[in-house]
């Protein structure tokens, strides 16, 4: 795909950003604590790729397997943060896009390199200074983001979970 390609499909965001206990009692969580887990991860095998919060770590998935990471990240910070959700779902991709809410500290619109958009509220991963915290997006270095953007597809599903949530709730499943 060439740089400044926009990729967009009709594909809406199958998980709602909710507070983190919401999003562990939804319907779409529950089903997918029963799912095989990716190991090494947090994240379901139908997942393509994964956030932990928590580790603030990356991964991209295919088949069940590991394909890129663990890769360090940056997520939103107070008040901003990235939302949890079970099954996001890549929506758009945009090679160079620039932030329509944010500026770069030299002034203009904040550069988005690599952006794959996946959830509500133009949350995406995309290259990105690390040593700050996002505004909810998940930032990548950008070598890292271009492996995401050029692996993941529209229609791709993307986990953003915290692993100390997730462990708890496998547990809880467990014990019934």
């Amino acid at each position: 795909m060439l740089a400044g390609t926009v990729v967009l499909a009709g594909v809406a965001t199958a998980g709602v950003a909710m507070a983190g206990a919401e999003a562990e009692s939804s319907d779409v969580a529950r089903q997918v604590h029963t799912e095989k887990q990716v190991a090494g991860t947090p994240c379901s095998v139908s997942a393509r790729a994964c956030v932990d919060l928590e580790s603030q770590q990356a991964w991209l998935i295919t088949n069940g397997e590991i394909t890129r990471g663990p890769v360090p990240i940056a997520s939103g910070g107070a008040g901003q943060e990235t939302p949890i959700g079970h099954s996001f779902r890549v929506y758009r991709k945009e090679a160079d896009h620039r932030s329509g809410e944010f500026e770069a500290p030299g002034g203009g619109p904040a550069p988005m390199p690599w952006s794959v958009f996946f959830a509500d509220g133009g949350i995406a991963f995309h290259g990105g200074d690390r040593d700050r915290a996002s505004a909810g997006c998940v930032k990548l270095d950008t070598a890292q983001a271009r492996a995401f953007f050029d692996d993941l597809q529209v229609g791709d599903k993307v986990q953003v979970l915290d692993a100390a949530t997730e462990r708890a709730e496998r547990e809880k499943l467990a014990a019934v």
